[in-house]
């Protein structure tokens, strides 16, 4: 847990840093091509390709090209129709996608990670619900395909790592994840990227830099290690922890507005549904080993 704890405060920075400083100025594309091939550097130093079988590199980059690639090509071009507090609303539906894809991938249908999932919904809602603008749908589509791909990539590498061969440590085996996702975003910036949008100020390429080897390179190794140590309703919560910890961001550095009693309410329902999903689990592993 501590590690998802660790990533949230970190992350909570890049919704604000984005909306101010690369929306609308810097090519999406380039941003997350950017963003991807300075993580990708920082692991390929401790890549050992004999490490793995090719069944495992191959779904670490297919991993990597969904979870990384795909959803920053889709959450890059939601600033583009949507304000930062209404992409952080929208990620709200994310630990439903969790429970329920890690469900369907273990065979199974677990109500209670559902219910708690949920109930993280209801306080990411309490905090941001209000009017949106003429670009809700199709802001809201490309949100969902972002929190679609996050989640898939989450469940996918917590089952994938059991897998893994556990006398290498991971930081030496996640280069490829990296490098799916380097692949995926080189492509989407030749198909689509506009050369004459590139950062022009340095503080645009700080900003990338910041977000490439801290925010992707350190957050999603550190996130999806975390991923692993939790089980999937303990996950699909702290996916929801981003929204107070982006708003609090938002507010303290770029003086936005914010309901402060929304917020502390919703911030406190969510880790109610912390705390009553830990409860479960305790209680559910306390029944297993009567």
């Amino acid at each position: 847990m501590g590690y998802l704890v660790g990533v949230t405060v970190l992350w909570a920075f890049s919704f604000s840093l984005i909306g101010a400083y690369l929306s609308g100025q810097v090519d999406s594309y380039f941003a997350v091509l950017t963003r991807i091939a300075l993580a990708s550097l920082l692991f390929l130093p401790f890549l050992r390709p004999r490490m793995l079988a090719l069944r495992h590199i191959l779904s670490l980059m297919g991993i990597g090209a969904i979870q990384l690639g795909l959803m920053y090509i889709f959450f890059y071009q939601s600033f583009q129709l949507l304000s930062v507090p209404e992409v952080l609303l929208f990620t709200i539906f994310t630990p439903l996608y969790i429970t329920l894809i890690d469900d369907a991938m273990a065979g199974r249908f677990t109500p209670f990670y559902l219910l708690t999932a949920a109930l993280a919904v209801i306080g990411a809602a309490v905090i941001r619900y209000e009017g949106v603008n003429s670009g809700f749908w199709a802001g809201f589509l490309v949100v969902q395909g972002a929190n679609l791909c996050f989640a898939l990539g989450q469940v996918a590498y917590r089952h994938l790592a059991v897998q893994l061969p556990r006398d290498v440590a991971q930081f030496r085996l996640f280069g490829w994840f990296y490098l799916g996702a380097l692949g995926l975003a080189l492509l989407a910036f030749g198909l689509f990227g506009n050369a004459e949008k590139l950062p022009t100020t340095s503080l645009q390429w700080g900003v990338l830099g910041w977000l490439g080897l801290v925010a992707s390179g350190l957050g999603y190794f550190l996130w999806n290690r975390g991923a692993t140590q939790v089980d999937a309703g303990a996950l699909a919560i702290m996916n929801n922890a981003l929204i107070p910890a982006g708003l609090l961001v938002n507010l303290v550095i770029w003086n936005r507005d914010a309901d402060l009693v929304r917020l502390a309410l919703g911030g406190a329902i969510i880790v109610v549904s912390l705390v009553i999903n830990e409860w479960w689990v305790k209680r559910r592993q306390a029944v297993a080993a009567a």
